[in-house]
């Protein structure tokens, strides 16, 4: 452990440990252990609710330590990685991520993060993607780090500003959506079909076919 590094929870100390196992030979165990630590003081600052920090932490740092190795060419990208960013990472994002993952059918890996996160997921945007029998249980608003930046072939903002860093040789969109934070539910759900569209449109671009 780092000199003076000291974990809040020991689920931590754990979850450190078995990552530097997991990214034996990639990372050293201190840069690891430094990644939990960052991811939980991350997550900390927005959540709320603590019952599911610790779960959290785990897939946030895995997401973190995985686009690192990525951009350091230790792992390879099987398919195009694409990152969404808007503000809160609470509705637009999320319906892009999960809108990719259902229509590309695993043929595009998809990440999303905010650039001021909120501490939950918009309730009406999470109505409107059940509707559609989409499910966003394992989904929850994430801040925007260097890493998953570097790992992204394309990187796709919605309303972020300047906040996402640029590098050479990404591609960089910015979808004109209005944010769902506080709309009616018929609003919400118009943005949601745009979301849809600029998805399929996208797919397309990366010359993956959209599923039915």
């Amino acid at each position: 452990m780092l000199p003076g590094l000291s974990y809040p929870e020991e689920s931590l100390k754990r979850l450190a440990g078995d990552l530097a196992e997991r990214f034996h030979g990639v990372f050293a165990t201190e840069t690891v252990e430094r990644y939990v630590l960052e991811s939980y003081t991350g997550l900390l600052r927005t959540s709320n609710v603590k019952a599911h920090l610790t779960t959290r932490t785990a897939r946030f740092s895995l997401e973190r330590l995985t686009a690192l190795a990525q951009a350091k060419g230790a792992i390879e990208r099987a398919v195009p990685e694409v990152l969404f960013v808007c503000e809160q990472n609470a509705g637009r994002s999320q319906m892009a991520a999960v809108f990719t993952n259902t229509l590309s059918g695993g043929a595009v890996h998809v990440r999303s993060a905010g650039s001021m996160p909120s501490s939950e997921l918009d309730p009406t945007m999470v109505a409107v993607m059940t509707e559609l029998g989409l499910s966003l249980d394992e989904s929850f608003p994430k801040p925007l780090t260097d890493d998953v930046v570097q790992a992204a072939d394309v990187v796709i903002t919605m309303g972020c500003g300047d906040a996402c860093p640029i590098y050479p040789g990404k591609r960089y969109v910015d979808w004109k959506l209005v944010d769902p934070a506080g709309q009616p539910i018929d609003e919400v759900r118009r943005i949601r079909d745009q979301v849809k569209g600029n998805v399929i449109e996208m797919l397309a671009g990366l010359g993956v076919p959209a599923a039915v």
